[in-house]
């Protein structure tokens, strides 16, 4: 296709009776009013879809309409035309056809903007059409900010070799905090872990270096090395933004602070600890208007929301979620009180730290400096008439056995635990000095968890396992081995070329039914766990991983990872 003509909008979409001449009036009008672009008055007056306007235009223009939630993006290609560019124009070189470039336009009416797209690049283009959403979500996507953050360290490391430079300006203790280095790093580096869904920033020195990582979908990426000069000044500014004590570089600190990112409030809480080469601090962000999950989108098997919904709307009773650090135990208790969160009931929540805000509820932050304990606010909570309690974790028997005796008395507990599954759950507490009768008579069920990356669905193909994978699989599945289709993602735009994209909780579910209690009463943890097993033949955390396999939501690696962390 040749460059494209100028066209009339509004006329085109009367003559494809995408809209009516009178909507075309009332959004014209609308336009003048307001200042704003033609398309977005259509869109947000409910008359057409961002995608039948550019499909209109796609047709009009003879071009092909591309929907970027499916299209495999080539880096490579991509990378020819600058992230300012490709903003400026709302562009984006798509692919390769014949020595031409196809390249994205949310506005294909823009003459300008093909012209100088075409010079830009030095090289014959061709125009496809996509719809500016689109566009710009992928353009955050694949523009990756590790050469702009590595250039704001190096011009940090040489600010912080010129003596002519204070070190007052640097961190951003004067006037135009905004313009310090240091600040102009910080706030990259947020936006970048931001924009690639990482949990936690990693700023680590090393002996020649400084490392920064983020966490993603569980896993640390390395995002730049910088030079270790600039160490100091970072864990400096991130003190003062925590209020944490600057003169303190023996002891491990914690804090939290708050920063606005793209109209997002971002909580942050920080831990700082001292290392051979310097002060390592850790970041876990948590977004505070992404909005608390329902249990239905915790992806629960219906079987195991049933029994979980059963269990947390009885009056009373201990209901432990256990699994490791880092696998969702408090979004999965945050759901479940956002569930039973209403004017009738009174929630107490004792935590360390609030990692969720929830209105109407009573958090309360532990704090061990001062003896606000888990246990002291435990008992103090208590005496505040609650209906239901969230203790962050059982951390020791003498919190341990409050949170029970609460149990026994008429309030519903909700608590997490450090196990490897939901039978040894019970035993746990036991060993920890629990008496026997009250993990009997408290515990109402026990959910154990694990988080598994999920396939990205925009590149997951056809997978043949291998022969140890087909071993491993048998033994789950039996026969049924070889009428499976397997997936996994080949990496590409979409999921950072891992091929993942996010993560999903695989569960089971221990109910204390009669004969478990009756066990823990006789004090023989052999026949308790002979008893368990038997309840639980064929609902397990390995067993729904499988189902998870099975259904094309993650790989056969990921589930036998999960494997290999419960046989240990």
């Amino acid at each position: 296709m040749a460059r494209p003509e100028k066209i009339r909008l509004g006329d085109m979409l009367v003559q494809q009776d995408l809209i009516t001449g009178e909507q075309l009036k009332l959004a014209l009008d609308e336009q003048k009013r307001s200042g704003r672009k033609l398309g977005r008055v259509l869109v947000e007056s409910g008359y057409v879809t961002e995608e039948g306007i550019s499909t209109g235009l796609a047709r009009q223009l003879g071009a092909e309409f591309v929907d970027l939630k499916t299209f495999r993006l080539q880096l490579d290609l991509i990378k020819l035309l600058p992230e300012a560019q490709a903003r400026r124009h709302r562009a984006m070189v798509l692919k390769e056809r014949d020595g031409i470039l196809i390249v994205g336009m949310a506005d294909p009416t823009d003459l300008t903007a093909f012209d100088e797209l075409a010079r830009i690049m030095k090289r014959e283009i061709d125009l496809a059409v996509v719809t500016e959403s689109q566009l710009l979500a992928a353009i955050d996507r694949v523009y990756s900010r590790a050469a702009e953050i590595s250039g704001l360290a190096k011009e940090l490391t040489a600010d912080m070799g010129d003596v002519s430079i204070e070190f007052g300006n640097i961190l951003g203790l004067t006037a135009g905090a905004e313009d310090a280095p240091v600040v102009k790093l910080l706030n990259t580096v947020f936006e970048e872990a931001l924009k690639m869904r990482a949990s936690d920033i990693h700023i680590e020195p090393q002996e020649k270096s400084l490392l920064i990582r983020f966490r993603i979908d569980g896993v640390l990426h390395v995002q730049t090395e910088a030079d270790s000069k600039i160490s100091t000044a970072l864990v400096l500014r991130l003190k003062l933004m925590s209020g944490l004590d600057i003169s303190e570089k023996r002891l491990p600190q914690d804090g939290r602070f708050n920063i606005q990112l793209r109209n997002t409030a971002i909580d942050i809480r920080i831990s700082s600890m001292p290392t051979q080469h310097g002060e390592s601090v850790v970041m876990r962000l948590l977004a505070q208007n992404t909005g608390l999950l329902q249990l239905e989108k915790l992806y629960m098997p219906p079987r195991i929301l049933e029994r979980f919904r059963n269990s947390i709307s009885r009056p009373s009773g201990i209901v432990l979620v256990t699994g490791p650090t880092g696998s969702g135990k408090t979004t999965t208790l945050y759901a479940a009180l956002n569930e039973l969160n209403t004017p009738e009931k009174k929630i107490i929540t004792v935590e360390d730290p609030v990692e969720y805000r929830l209105p109407g509820l009573n958090q309360v932050q532990v704090h061990e400096k001062i003896d606000l304990s888990f246990s002291r606010v435990l008992r103090t909570a208590l005496r505040q008439d609650p209906d239901i309690i969230l203790l962050g974790e059982m951390r020791d028997q003498e919190t341990a056995e409050i949170g029970m005796r609460a149990a026994m008395t008429g309030h519903l507990v909700l608590s997490t635990l450090h196990t490897n599954d939901a039978l040894s759950t019970p035993i746990r507490l036991l060993d920890m000095g629990v008496p026997r009768y009250m993990v009997a008579l408290s515990i109402q069920m026990v959910l154990a968890q694990r988080l598994l990356r999920v396939t990205c669905q925009n590149c997951s193909a056809p997978y043949t396992p291998t022969p140890h994978e087909h071993l491993w699989l048998e033994a789950e599945l039996g026969d049924g081995v070889d009428g499976v289709e397997y997936k996994k993602g080949q990496g590409c735009s979409h999921c950072a070329n891992t091929g993942y994209q996010g993560r999903q909780a695989v569960y089971e579910i221990l109910d204390m039914n009669n004969a478990l209690v009756e066990a823990v009463n006789r004090g023989d943890p052999n026949e308790f766990m002979q008893i368990g097993r038997e309840q639980m033949a064929g609902n397990t955390l390995r067993r729904d991983a499988v189902r998870l396999v099975v259904s094309g939501r993650t790989t056969i690696e990921e589930a036998m990872r999960i494997s290999t962390q419960l046989d240990e």
